[in-house]
């Protein structure tokens, strides 16, 4: 088991930009895919981004392509998503989420289900 703790987040005019960092500790970073999801009001999970385990490859949802960027350090077991040119309906909490036992596939990644440990999340409100 990893243990996920985020950060970041906060309140942000429309067309502004955050970067959310998710530290891990308990068990080898590098084992692990990170996901980053996130969920609105009333609304189900959805996933957002993901990146392999060496960082060569990224996926990401469409709504946010061309304008978040995955990347994360195994140097120092964290994990980043850089938010650019937010908009009102990128308001949600944000989570990310580690997973052990899979192969990384576009298709894969983007279900939550897959993923063993999440953490806390970090709210990120973009007004207009």
């Amino acid at each position: 088991q990893v243990q996920l703790v985020e950060s970041g987040g906060g309140l942000v005019q429309a067309g502004g930009s955050l970067k959310l960092s998710c530290a891990a500790s308990g068990r080898t970073f590098t084992n692990y895919i990170i996901g980053w999801f996130r969920q609105a009001p009333g609304k189900e999970r959805e996933f957002v981004a993901a990146i392999s385990r060496r960082g060569a490859g990224t996926h990401y949802a469409d709504s946010v392509k061309g304008r978040f960027t995955i990347s994360r350090d195994n140097a120092l077991n964290t994990g980043y998503l850089q938010m650019m040119s937010l908009k009102p309906e990128d308001t949600a909490v944000y989570y990310c989420a580690a997973d052990s036992g899979g192969l990384f596939t576009t298709v894969a990644v983007q279900r939550p289900e897959r993923y063993t440990d999440w953490g806390q999340g970090t709210q990120v409100t973009v007004s207009s």
